[in-house]
């Protein structure tokens, strides 16, 4: 192996913890001394040790004169934890290959600074790009304080989420379904419009076969139509977060409330979807799962508060003007003013297609 490979090891070895670390990032450091892999260590999560130290203990006394592979830069301060450059100083470790450096403004190439200070080789950028997209949400999360959103939707081939009566079971395969509840375990909300909820009355959980995390559950409800009976009130398996306009049956919002669920209301009659965002952001919610409808898409489109769409596209046709397509609204008038996205994934799962889109940069425009 080389050190392209032990880089490679660790970013796999970090993303099977995706899910399971915010507000932290997900990260993974590999201890390689004369060509034996000695050491290994994952962030399992937020508050306990961080991958550097698992890596360094697992390797014992043959950390001294390794090489460490680590997917982001060892941290340089005190936070829950101690400082991982430190640690990395005293274990005589020899060399440091580091994939990407940290955007947090409390590490921010310190970590790298000290390590070198310290006499430590390093060396930054080895498989950068898988790295960065290792730990988009963080990345994002920490420039913006806002989370990281994900446009999801399982549809027909003629882009619809539902026929004309609003059935939507099932368009896509039992194999798309299964991969959406690995993405709910991925992000730390989940959300959905009221509508969604009246219709479906759905739980919002993961439901993988071993387990998975549950996300916060988050409902646009303007006027606070909640149902009492609904799941996501009465089920106690996830936290529930309603956010309304200004023009709402204050002893409904009570009686929720008694019930555990946390009613967030708005200075306007209408939802502010980009004051959402700053208020899950505050709340530490790193990312989140937006999953229609229809018209909670449009607001997120329009108000091009979105980082990627997911869309799971199944090979039926529904039909009918009447029905429901991925996305509602009003829409631009001419084709050109269409947000502009390019596909970065695009893989079958099962009989249905997935295909990955994030928003074209100006750049490259």
């Amino acid at each position: 192996m080389n050190d392209y490979d032990y880089m490679n090891l660790a970013i796999s070895l970090a993303r099977s913890t995706l899910g399971q670390t915010s507000p932290n990032p997900s990260v993974c450091a590999v201890l390689v001394k004369d060509g034996r892999l000695v050491g290994t260590g994952v962030h399992l999560e937020a508050g306990t040790p961080h991958a550097e130290v698992h890596a360094i203990r697992s390797a014992g006394s043959s950390a001294k004169g390794a090489i460490m592979y680590v997917t982001l830069e060892p941290c340089s301060h005190h936070g829950k934890t101690p400082p991982c450059a430190d640690l990395i100083i005293e274990s005589g470790i020899e060399k440091v290959f580091v994939a990407t450096t940290d955007p947090n403004p409390l590490v921010a190439g310190k970590g790298i600074a000290k390590l070198k200070n310290a006499g430590i080789d390093v060396e930054v950028g080895l498989c950068k790009e898988d790295a960065l997209q290792l730990n988009e949400t963080f990345f994002h999360f920490i420039q913006t304080n806002t989370p990281f959103v994900t446009i999801k939707a399982g549809m027909s081939l003629d882009g619809k989420i539902a026929t004309k009566s609003g059935d939507s079971k099932w368009i896509t395969s039992p194999e798309s379904r299964q991969d959406v509840h690995q993405l709910r375990h991925e992000h730390d909300g989940i959300l959905v419009g009221i509508n969604t909820v009246l219709h479906d009355n759905p739980l919002l959980t993961t439901r993988r076969p071993r387990g998975g995390k549950n996300p916060i559950r988050i409902v646009l409800d303007t006027k606070l139509k909640m149902p009492i009976s609904a799941n996501v009130v009465q089920d106690t398996s996830a936290k529930t977060i309603i956010f309304t306009g200004n023009e709402i049956d204050l002893e409904r919002k009570k009686e929720l409330e008694t019930l555990g669920v946390t009613v967030l209301t708005q200075d306007s009659p209408r939802i502010k979807v980009k004051e959402v965002l700053r208020t899950l952001g505050k709340l530490k919610i790193m990312s989140v799962l937006v999953e229609g409808g229809s018209e909670v898409h449009a607001s997120f489109i329009e108000e091009s508060a979105f980082q990627q769409i997911i869309a799971y596209i199944a090979p039926k046709i529904i039909g009918g003007k009447d029905a429901i397509p991925f996305v509602g609204g009003i829409g631009p008038e001419l084709v050109k003013l269409g947000p502009q996205l390019h596909f970065t994934t695009v893989v079958h799962v099962g009989p249905d297609l997935k295909i990955i889109a994030k928003p074209l940069t100006e750049e490259a425009r």
